[in-house]
């Protein structure tokens, strides 16, 4: 990791949970832009954290906070002043490297800087379902923005963003199989979860009604009929993923002893 002397320094961010799979190849293509790496981890038992630590990065060791606060934690601990926020599972690109050195940090008037985000099931990129261009902000000034507080898909919360011509790249899924499984495990009982707890009341049309929404928005109206297997897949499992959430919910608000046996303190 190199600094240029016209170059503004970068601080590299990944939030970690068991990412052995991940992390060398992510801090890899961070630290093509970046002079500092930090690795902020919420307890994983495998080997991510020493792997971190052999490529040069600080790993500030978290439990986890929810998905904002814990995107924060790295940020605030950052010797330099502009920050560039990668997933484990995200990696820049060739042209997102080149976009990124081309930019005049020091003069710029934006606060954050959003690049497109490829995702892929395996090695497929799905250009349909509203999966490109998915914009999201990954460089910002921590002197100026952060990540909301919410602790469920947060994002940096910038006041005069700037998208950039370039791409980075998201391996979301690694098949079919895991697609349909995180739909249907820990996305759909996370999100029902929150909703208990913040009081929203459903009825038994409720599940179905947001079910079929959310196939009909990503196959139709986001085209993922136009991508094959692969945008009916997404269409399916979004509909999948909104249908048990809604269903959980009910049951959750329906049958105490369902709720009795579920841990409403780990969400997170």
């Amino acid at each position: 990791m190199t600094t240029p002397a016209a170059r503004t320094p970068i601080t590299g961010v990944v939030i970690t949970l068991n990412e052995a799979a991940n992390i060398e190849a992510c801090l890899a293509s961070l630290g093509r832009v970046c002079d500092e790496l930090i690795v902020v981890d919420s307890g994983s038992v495998d080997d991510t954290c020493a792997l971190a630590r052999a490529l040069g990065a600080r790993v500030i060791e978290q439990p986890y906070l929810g998905d904002g606060p814990q995107k924060n934690v790295g940020p605030k601990a950052a010797t330099h002043r502009w920050v560039l926020s990668l997933d484990a599972d995200e990696r820049l690109t060739d042209q997102a490297v080149a976009a990124l050195q081309a930019l005049s940090l020091s003069t710029t008037t934006h606060d954050a800087f959003a690049l497109r985000r490829r995702n892929f099931i395996g090695s497929r990129w799905v250009k349909r379902c509203g999966w490109y261009p998915d914009y999201c902000l990954r460089l910002f000034d921590r002197d100026r923005t952060a990540f909301s507080d919410s602790r469920q898909h947060a994002s940096v919360q910038a006041t005069s963003p700037c998208e950039l011509d370039a791409d980075l790249e998201h391996y979301s899924f690694a098949n079919l199989a895991e697609l349909f499984t995180k739909a249907g495990g820990r996305f759909s009982t996370r999100a029902a979860k929150i909703m208990y707890l913040k009081g929203k009341k459903v009825n038994a049309c409720s599940p179905f009604i947001h079910g079929a929404n959310a196939f009909m928005r990503k196959y139709l109206f986001q085209r993922g009929c136009l991508a094959g297997l692969d945008g009916l897949s997404v269409s399916l499992s979004a509909g999948v993923n909104a249908y048990l959430k809604y269903a959980k919910l009910l049951e959750f608000q329906r049958d105490p002893q369902v709720r009795e046996r579920e841990d409403f303190n780990r969400v997170w």
